[in-house]
């Protein structure tokens, strides 16, 4: 059986699971093997170096694929910015239908863009307030983000077992829980505590068809729950990464009295992401990573690891909990 909601029904999905947008990471390999394995494959527009090249990688992931697909696209507080409306209008040209936004107000102009192609906005929020103001300016569902989420968990510091079920009290639209997730465990727990199914990023970035080096992989298999570091913290920009030498060093440096970002921008700028991701090298630089490497013991397809964790939750849904019903 499957597990049907209005998530599934919203995006036309066999399977209520939502891969995450990752810089770097979310490809038309990665996406599309997410979207043939029943769940929401999702490509990162920022990944591609240009809107051209964003149309392009699009284009080759329908040679993949011909189930439901979505793309990311952040806005992030930068000094050059891109040019996300030209990034947004590659997303419209590409046909894609679903997408998920995530970033600073300036992401409601991109919101404006999109609507009037009947395209359905998924918007990650880190609080119960931006959630309740997303929902009033019209997106179609929230990507609710826990503090044990990789990336930006924001500053509130909430984790995902009070902020889900506080979100689910206050918005009436569909709701995908995000933050620590990856098995049939955590989607039975999402929805119990109100959700319509779950975000995966880092569980995904440990698949066969994640798109960076081995070594990253195996990284994410050996830490454990307590392998993360919270970096720029005094900043007020907080983001969970996995914990190495490198973001040991940048938490250190940003420690220091008066610190300020330009003390570690060499270890954690973009380019020396991209070249972990690409030769395994972690002492290159900085890479994402949630608490929930504690879950994490293989590298399976994604086919399997969805596949997995819905007989996991079916299991838990007809057998643990029924048996527990008196």
């Amino acid at each position: 059986m499957a597990i049907r909601t209005r998530i599934t029904d919203m995006l036309g999905i066999e399977h209520p699971i939502v891969q995450g947008g990752m810089q770097g990471v979310g490809t038309a390999e990665l996406a599309s093997a997410v979207s043939n394995a029943g769940g929401l494959g999702i490509l990162t527009a920022l990944t591609q170096p240009t809107p051209e090249a964003l149309g392009f990688e699009i284009e080759r992931c329908r040679k993949m694929t011909n189930k439901p697909l979505g793309v990311n696209l952040t806005v992030f507080p930068t000094v050059n910015s891109p040019d996300y409306k030209a990034y947004a209008q590659a997303i419209i040209d590409g046909g894609v239908k679903v997408v998920e936004t995530a970033g600073t107000p300036a992401v409601h102009e991109i919101w404006e863009m999109l609507k009037p192609h009947g395209i359905r906005i998924l918007h990650k929020c880190t609080s119960v307030r931006h959630a309740v103001s997303a929902e009033k300016r019209g997106v179609d569902a929230i990507s609710i983000d826990g503090f044990e989420c990789a990336g930006h968990p924001g500053e509130d510091d909430i984790p995902g077992l009070v902020l889900v079920p506080c979100a689910a009290d206050k918005v009436s639209i569909p709701m995908i829980a995000s933050g620590g997730f990856g098995d049939g465990r955590g989607l039975v727990a999402a929805l119990a505590l109100g959700a319509e199914g779950i975000n995966m990023g880092t569980r995904f970035c440990a698949t066969e068809e994640a798109q960076i080096h081995p070594n990253v992989k195996q990284a994410y298999v050996d830490n454990d729950e307590r392998g993360t570091n919270l970096i720029f913290r005094s900043l007020k920009n907080t983001a969970r990464v996995g914990k190495s030498p490198v973001s040991d060093e940048v938490v250190r440096r940003l420690a220091q009295p008066g610190a300020r970002f330009s003390d570690v921008a060499e270890l954690v700028n973009g380019k020396a992401g991209r070249d972990l991701l690409e030769t395994g090298d972690l002492s290159k630089g900085i890479y994402w990573a949630s608490m929930v490497q504690g879950l994490i013991h293989d590298i399976p397809t994604c086919k399997d690891l969805i596949g997995r964790i819905i007989r996991e939750a079916e299991a838990i849904l007809d057998e643990r909990l029924t048996r527990m019903r008196r």
